[in-house]
């Protein structure tokens, strides 16, 4: 059993990370296995080393130790590289263009506009507009030196899975049982931009292949993530690792706990004098040290 903690260094953590890093660690001691802790730091206009050094300081003091170095993705970007250079010789990539404005706008004209799941926080579904482009138009384009994302074509994705006999795709959660892959929930996700070669979707797979995960443990925002994620473990013959979409942790007025709403972070909370006990309290569970 190998499972992992992988935030992002953009803000301090709240105890809904916390309780998403013990069902980790919970489910990796169960089993004597490993506990491994991952940095997607990819973001750079966002992440910052205030964060990271905060977040390991918060998992020491929670009482949650990890095993083997913590893997940061800045420092292995060669690593989404090559296997973007896969995708895009299987032909499964292309270029856009626009704008999130020019998405919004497309999106908003549309009789019938595609919505996002329930509950989560990803963006309504592309329209796919660039992916009807000419390719001389495109070629241009790039030629001119105009900015673009690479997005996944899913139909692409589809034909060749099935021409090798590996679609339907699935995965298999232990909140949700057998769940069929829907390559149209998210739709043409980008997996890159023209200044960094990749994206939250591409390196997470590559990393949980490369480090030998068994069990991903993570919320119920990101079980539509998992959808591209399956997919593209697919198109690259990566491991394919358990799944565990626990439950969200809410605010006493429903909402879900995130950096953005301004859920108190532990940094606030240990500041006030609140032990390692006292918070794990709060989330209904005992300290790792005394179990």
């Amino acid at each position: 059993m190998v499972t992992r903690f992988a935030p992002s260094p953009t803000g301090f953590l709240h105890l809904g990370h916390a309780y998403s890093a013990r069902m980790g660690f919970d489910a990796a001691r169960a089993e004597h296995g490993r506990f491994l802790v991952r940095i997607e730091d990819i973001d750079r206009t966002r992440c910052r080393p205030l964060f990271v050094d905060a977040i390991l300081s918060d998992l020491q003091f929670l009482g949650l130790s990890w095993d083997g170095e913590v893997r940061r993705q800045s420092e292995h970007l060669a690593d989404y590289e090559r296997a973007l250079a896969q995708l895009d010789e299987l032909g499964v990539l292309y270029p856009c263009f626009c704008t999130r404005a020019e998405i919004a706008e497309e999106i908003a004209a549309a009789q019938s506009a595609p919505q996002q799941e329930p509950g989560s926080d990803s963006p309504p579904r592309y329209p796919g507009r660039c992916k009807r482009l000419d390719p001389a138009l495109v070629a241009k384009r790039i030629s001119d030196g105009n900015g673009y994302a690479l997005r996944l074509h899913t139909e692409q994705v589809q034909a060749i899975l099935s021409a090798k006999g590996m679609w339907p795709l699935t995965f298999r959660d232990r909140h949700h049982g057998v769940v069929p892959v829907d390559p149209q929930l998210l739709g043409d996700v980008v997996l890159a931009r023209k200044e960094l070669k990749t994206s939250y979707h591409l390196a997470v797979v590559v990393d949980d292949h490369l480090q030998g995960v068994t069990l991903v443990t993570r919320g119920a925002d990101l079980l539509s993530s998992t959808h591209v994620h399956r997919q593209l473990q697919a198109l690259l013959s990566l491991t394919e690792p358990a799944y565990s979409h626990h439950p969200l942790l809410t605010d006493p007025d429903g909402s879900r706990l995130a950096k953005r709403r301004g859920s108190e972070s532990i940094r606030s909370l240990r500041e006030k004098g609140l032990t390692a006990d006292e918070l794990w309290a709060k989330v209904g569970l005992r300290s790792p040290a005394v179990l």
